[in-house]
């Protein structure tokens, strides 16, 4: 019983988290100059939760191939979300770091996360967030090996 109650609690705010995911998604995709279409509005979104990754890293993680993620890279770049580092560790190879226009434009600051964080916090008593804290980090670092960061 308890086991379905957590899967079914779980299922919900995972849910609501893509819901408000996929509208701001779709909110940013308005036609107007130098929109995204959603495909590079989500292929933003992986490279910020990758950490300025290489394309070989980005392609990797999305399974698509090489001359494909470059594509989208060079869109990227020419609309001006993204932007290229030389590595220190080899000047050959480059990093994807996100422009100040991806901020200003996908308004991170204002992210839904972080409003939900903030309610928790100011809903429940400190050694409950600390405990939720720790599910969250075995989590993030034991139970999910499949979304590893490079």
């Amino acid at each position: 019983m308890l086991e379905s109650m957590l899967e079914k609690h779980f299922s919900d705010v995972y849910n609501k988290f893509k819901l408000q995911f996929y509208r701001r998604v779709f909110e940013l995709v308005r036609e107007r100059d130098g929109s995204l279409s959603a495909m590079e509005a989500f292929s933003l979104e992986v490279i910020y939760m990758l950490g300025e990754p290489t394309v070989s890293q980005f392609a990797d993680f999305l399974n698509i191939s090489q001359s494909n993620a470059t594509y989208k890279v060079n869109n990227l770049i020419k609309k001006g979300y993204l932007e290229r580092q030389n590595s220190i560790v080899d000047r050959r190879e480059y990093h994807l770091i996100l422009s100040e226009k991806y901020y200003t434009y996908m308004n991170l600051y204002a992210n839904y996360e972080m409003t939900v964080m903030r309610r928790v916090l100011e809903r429940f008593p400190e050694e409950d967030v600390a405990v939720f804290d720790r599910i969250l980090q075995v989590m993030s670092s034991e139970l999910m090996p499949e979304c590893k960061q490079p």
